[in-house]
């Protein structure tokens, strides 16, 4: 497959079709099945799309939601951000300028009086 895969976490919509609408519904049944979490880690598992969950902790919501990670995990197609090059700006000033280059020169007064 071409591309970079993204996913979507669909564990509050797992827990509502089995009548858990509580973040710490999920404490007891992990409990028993070896994996304890505080109350603000489970609510970051629920509302938050995890960036690493450890594997344990992945079986023990399958089983205790009796489901498969079909239906905890949904992966799609990450959207690519379109890389176009910039446009020079007005005066010929490119976009490799630095800003210094950008700043106007001080003036200096040479030794003429009036």
């Amino acid at each position: 497959m071409n591309g970079k895969l993204d996913y979507r976490w669909h564990l509050r919509k797992v827990m509502a079709d089995r009548g858990m609408f509580s973040t710490t519904d999920l404490l007891a049944p992990l409990a028993e099945r070896g994996i304890t979490l505080s109350t603000s880690q489970v609510y970051r598992l629920v509302v938050e799309r995890p960036e690493r969950l450890s594997l344990k902790i992945l079986m023990a919501l399958l089983d205790t939601l009796d489901c498969t990670m079909d239906d905890l995990i949904e992966p799609i197609a990450a959207a690519i951000p379109s890389t176009r090059p910039k446009k020079a700006a007005a005066g010929g000033i490119t976009t490799t300028d630095s800003i210094g280059d950008l700043r106007p020169k001080r003036a200096r007064i040479t030794g003429t009086t009036p």
